[in-house]
């Protein structure tokens, strides 16, 4: 098993949500149909070596989770601390229309929808409720990665803590999915983790001044 240690310190999963949509399907059939569709988006192939598991990890990060992941959840946040649900609506239907998306969708919606349920007993917030209110009424369709954002508002959990989570583990749970049908030695794939750890966590200290106020640094 492979640590993030050296990114961030271990933080209460059940409050942090899940996975990337993908990784939370380990051991599924349908998990691992979508993988190799992650895959083929990335135009990396099947990943039967470790090169192949290197690129994969490098153009996902530098495609997907840096410049659409982790910024997404980053806006969603902040929607969830202004209290600004329309905005986080309208945020939500544009993220439906970003082609890059299209191969995730059905899984980020089905993982966003069953995280954003878990809250539901949150029966005061009514932000969380008004959010649910618009899902079942087909107006939004609660990405995973726009309620990830909102449950880290929602339990006043650090954002930059949590960004580092959600880019930590989802690349540890692809390299567990990839280590079904590769070998490689533990020290080998950890580092490779390493240099996908490095890019994130600047990724993340870049973004943060960015898209939510220097104050933010500090938490």
């Amino acid at each position: 098993m492979f640590s993030s240690e050296k990114v961030l310190r271990s933080e209460p999963a059940e409050l942090l949500g899940d996975w990337h949509p993908l990784v939370s399907q380990l051991g599924s059939t349908e998990g691992l149909v979508e993988f190799a569709a992650l895959t083929q988006m990335l135009s990396v192939g099947a990943i039967e070596h470790v090169a192949a598991l290197r690129g994969f990890l490098q153009r996902y990060t530098r495609e997907l989770l840096l410049p659409r992941e982790l910024p997404a959840i980053c806006r969603a946040f902040n929607h969830a601390m202004g209290n600004e649900l329309r905005e986080l609506i309208a945020f939500d239907q544009e993220h439906a229309l970003d082609p890059a998306l299209r191969d995730l969708s059905s899984a980020s919606r089905r993982v966003g929808q069953e995280q954003l349920r878990r809250l539901k007993p949150l029966r005061d917030h009514r932000f969380i409720q008004r959010y649910l209110l618009a899902v079942d009424e087909g107006r939004a369709q609660a990405w995973h990665t726009l309620v990830y954002g909102v449950t880290l508002a929602v339990y006043s959990l650090p954002l930059r803590q949590g960004l580092l989570h959600y880019g930590a583990e989802t690349l540890r749970g692809f390299v567990q999915i990839a280590c079904r049908s590769i070998s490689a030695s533990e020290a080998l794939l950890q580092e490779m983790l390493d240099e996908c750890f490095a890019e994130l966590s600047t990724a993340v200290e870049n973004l943060l001044p960015a898209e939510t106020g220097d104050f933010l640094r500090a938490i």
